[in-house]
């Protein structure tokens, strides 16, 4: 018997799964480029990896927000949707600021996705800074 708490758990599982493979992918295109690149050039590189990884994604997903029961093309999208799971937005910039992290939360309510991550690629080393994962 199959409580509805073992599905969530098994998903959320499924979804750390799946972001230690981007975080793998992320951090082999860093090691790659290095810092100081514009965030277009990780973008495409990143796009190579994941490809390479089979890993199946959407880019540059454009986001409606709804006010009112109206929706309003406000012209946001999201960098990156992996396995319609994940959103990822790319960064470089200096240091991630709170609210680049609060947009990344406003998504994923929009979204009903449940997980997001904010890696930023102007940064020594990925792993010390560079990656925020946030969960709704």
């Amino acid at each position: 018997m199959i409580h509805h708490g073992d599905t969530e758990t098994r998903s959320k599982l499924l979804h750390e799964d799946l972001t230690e493979k981007i975080i793998g992918a992320a951090i082999e295109v860093h090691r790659t480029l290095g810092p100081g690149l514009l965030e277009s050039a990780y973008e495409e590189c990143l796009c190579r990896e994941l490809d390479l990884r089979g890993l199946a994604f959407q880019r540059q997903v454009p986001l409606p927000v709804e006010y009112k029961g109206v929706k309003l093309d406000c012209g946001y999208r999201l960098d990156l949707v992996i396995q319609e799971a994940v959103i990822l937005e790319l960064k470089c910039v200096d240091h991630v600021l709170p609210v680049h992290e609060a947009q990344l939360l406003t998504y994923l309510k929009l979204t009903g996705k449940h997980v997001g991550m904010i890696i930023n690629f102007n940064v020594a080393m990925l792993v010390k800074g560079g990656i925020v994962r946030k969960v709704l």
